[in-house]
């Protein structure tokens, strides 16, 4: 029996799940708000607040952090000049996903994920 196995892998491998996570990371910072599947906005949900989190640290070491997670240098100062100032007093929940129904050619269930 296989215990402990609830990761979402997102039918990826490793590197792979990593570079969509960061390429829809990179975009929901820039656009303010994507359409993806359900599963892939609960999974960026996961990865972006904590993320988000060490940006309103507003030091050298949190910034090498978020550098090292994104690897784009506009999106790490827009995290940090305007999104991490703005939730400056707020405690977690940084994100909002909101469900669309479900896509007409595979049937999976749409979400629209954004920033509070």
């Amino acid at each position: 029996m296989i215990h402990k196995n609830k990761t979402n892998n997102l039918g990826q491998n490793k590197s792979q799940r990593k570079a969509i996570l960061t390429n829809l990371a990179i975009s929901l910072i820039k656009h303010k708000r994507i359409q993806t599947t359900l599963s892939k906005a609960k999974y960026l949900k996961q990865f972006i607040e904590p993320i988000i989190t060490l940006g309103k640290k507003q030091d050298t070491h949190s910034l090498r952090i978020v550098f090292k997670k994104l690897n784009d240098k506009t999106a790490v100062f827009e995290l940090l000049k305007k999104i991490s100032t703005k939730n400056l007093k707020r405690n977690g929940g940084y994100t909002r996903i909101l469900k669309l129904g479900n896509r007409l050619g595979d049937f999976s269930e749409l979400a629209i994920i954004e920033l509070v």
